[in-house]
Formats: structure tokens, sequence, C-alpha cells
């Protein structure tokens, strides 16, 4: 085996071994089902409350695996330095494949250009309702502090991010939307909750306009959220806001009263 062979294998083992820290376990509810990994704090004291953040993964990481959902963000929750300032839980729930965060309905025009036209209302989608269900149980838990409860996502998953904060607004400190959307007559519902909002402006999957049309709007109704638009990034605008080095103080920084 050649030394860079070496040094390959032993980085893809340390990052496999680094995820083996997201311990697997899975929410059963009559038909309601899913998968998520959960990381605890270090030194997790069971007699301690704790802030707890459950993370929306995107469309290519939907299945039945419990692993693929950690491929975008797990690793920023894994530093050492991140660890020890923001000591939460982190929840990953896996969407299955045959399902979707969001109440959206996808088409293509002739030109491939994709069109979200997301619901108003509705009631969720079988990932969601496995989700809401989920978020419950584990709100039930000694450990977590109710005062500091957020959710986050990115591209399907920051569609998620808002239809799960307009179908719980008052328990949520605070949230943060990547490459979203949603539609624009829900957005009162969340109107009050802290809300960042990432999206890159070349974005050809998920267009710019989807989220920003959610933060006019939150501006109209008195309550503007962060808006961080990446001149030159694509989809995958999840890589410069996990490196904005305000994301997570700024979120953990709200609190419910």
């Amino acid at each position: 085996m050649t030394f860079m062979m070496v040094l390959l294998f032993c980085g893809l083992n340390g990052i496999a071994q680094d995820f083996t820290k997201y311990e697997k376990g899975s929410f059963i509810k009559g038909k309601d089902s899913i998968f998520y990994r959960v990381l605890f704090p270090e030194n997790f004291d069971a007699a301690k409350q704790y802030p707890i953040l459950f993370f929306l993964h995107g469309r290519g990481e939907s299945g039945n695996d419990n692993q693929k959902q950690l491929t975008h963000g797990a690793k920023l929750f894994l530093k050492p330095e991140i660890r020890k300032q923001f000591p939460a839980i982190v929840v990953f729930p896996q969407c299955s494949s045959d399902s979707y965060w969001a109440n959206v309905n996808i088409s293509t025009e002739a030109n491939g250009k994709r069109v979200f036209n997301f619901q108003e209302k509705g009631k969720p989608t079988k990932a969601m309702q496995a989700l809401l269900d989920m978020v419950n149980n584990f709100m039930d838990k000694p450990y977590v502090n109710k005062k500091q409860v957020y959710v986050g996502g990115l591209s399907m998953g920051g569609m998620g991010t808002y239809e799960l904060l307009r179908r719980r607004p008052r328990l949520f400190a605070a949230a943060f939307a990547i490459c979203g959307g949603d539609n624009v007559a829900n957005v009162q519902r969340y109107q009050k909750v802290p809300l960042w909002i990432f999206h890159g402006e070349k974005d050809d999957v998920v267009p710019v306009s989807c989220s920003t049309i959610i933060a006019d709007q939150l501006k109209v109704l008195g309550h503007p959220a962060k808006l961080t638009l990446y001149p030159e990034a694509n989809h995958n605008s999840w890589d410069p806001a996990f490196a904005e080095p305000d994301l997570l103080p700024w979120l953990f920084s709200n609190r419910k009263n």
C-alpha cells in the first residue's frame, strides 16, 4: 500500500469513526416511522438540560440507511471547538425516499428548469408527520431545554424547515434555511421566529427567488430575517453557510422567553 493510499485510508477511517459518535435511533408511532442519528454533548449528563437542534437534509440524502443524512453538516458539529463551545444535542432525521419533507409540487419546464409550487396549509407529508411525532417525543425528554429548540436544513431540508416552523411556530427559538423555499402565504405563521436565510445567486436547482420572497415578506410583516446571498454559489450554498463563523453563535444565542 502506497503512502498516499495509507493517508487516504486513514482519513476515510477517521471520518467513519467520527460519525459513529452519532448514535443510531428510530421512532415508530403507528404507521409513522423515521430513522435518525443523534449526537449528544461530550460528558452528557441526563440530569442536566441541553439545547437541541434538528437538522433536515436534502433530497439526495433520502433513504432508510440511517447514514446518508450525515453527508452535509454532520462534520461541523463534530469539531472539538464546536462541541466545547456549544454543548447541544444534534439530531439528523432521515426522510424516506418515497416521501418529502415539505408539501410542494415540483414540475419541469421544457427548458429543463424546475418549478416549485409550495402549498399553503394542507396535511403534512408522511415524512413530515413522522418528523413531527419524533420532535414531540424529544420534547418529552427531561434533558431537553425547551427554551433552546432549533431547526435548520438545506434544499429539501430548507423547505422542510419552513414547514416545520409553520406547524410548530411556538416551539423554536431560532432557525436557519439554506437554499429552501415556501409559499409566501405561510410566512405569517413563523414571522416571529428569528431566521437566517442562505442562498446561492447562481443556484440552478432551487431559484434564489424562493428564498428572497420569504425574506421580503418577513420584512413587510415587520420581522426581517438575516439574509445572506452568495453571488458565485450554485446549489451547494451550504458550504459557505456552514463556514459562516457567526452561524452557530447567532443560532444558540436565541432563547425562548
